[in-house]
């Protein structure tokens, strides 16, 4: 295997993943969205077409949107709170790597240079992960509103209704219904995962404790 390859293995290939699936949607999605304007006497739109659509950017945003909230939130709430027995929970009394001040390596010549730098740009660093998860929210979230008011106007304006303003879509209950069933669903996963490391495990996943711990074992 190229080292390359070895190196960057589970990343290539969870890109790998999203792309066949983000393809699938695509190619679903606009079967479907065709479907739906053949049954309203509406000709069938391009790919091209499709992909600036109101239903393919709402569909998509509203779950990245749900997913980088998650991943934010969790990374967050990892910080202060713990699990007892949980593979994805620091130590109780234990102290922990990612709880070291990072100024005192400020002189070693392999640190990121943020951490060399210091100042603001070292407070902005140290909190880096859990920043570009909520601007990816931030953003998700708004071509979410976007792709969404786009859908609801084009049938507003297939019944002969009046189109409404992003402003009133995010006022409406279907837009809050659309978040919340997302919203829901991710933090159902990552209570899964916290508890479920527990009491299971895989051996040889980072993500599970190692097999002969004891269910009480909190972390690595």
């Amino acid at each position: 295997m190229p080292r390359v390859v070895r190196e960057n293995a589970l990343s290539i290939v969870l890109t790998a993943l999203f792309v066949a699936f983000l393809a699938a949607q695509i190619v679903s999605g606009r079967a479907a969205y065709n479907h739906e304007r053949a049954d309203e006497g509406k000709p069938a739109v391009s790919l091209q077409t499709y992909l600036s659509s109101g239903h393919f950017i709402e569909a998509l945003f509203e779950n990245w949107e749900s997913e980088f909230l998650q991943m934010g939130a969790f990374v967050l709430l990892s910080v202060k709170l713990r699990q007892k027995g949980s593979a994805e929970s620091k130590p109780f009394d234990e102290p922990f790597a990612t709880d070291e001040d990072p100024r005192g390596h400020r002189s070693d010549p392999e640190a990121p240079w943020p951490v060399r730098r210091g100042g603001i740009i070292l407070k902005c660093y140290e909190h880096s992960l859990s920043l570009a998860f909520f601007v990816l929210f931030g953003l998700s979230f708004s071509l979410h509103a976007i792709g969404g008011n786009m859908a609801e106007n084009e049938r507003r304006l297939a019944r002969g209704d009046v189109p409404e303003s992003l402003l009133e879509f995010l006022g409406s209950s279907e837009f809050w219904f659309q978040s919340f069933q997302n919203w829901q669903s991710e933090f159902l996963a990552v209570l899964a995962i916290v508890t479920l490391t527990i009491f299971l495990r895989e051996r040889g996943s980072p993500q599970s404790k190692p097999v002969h711990e004891g269910h009480s074992k909190t972390g690595d």
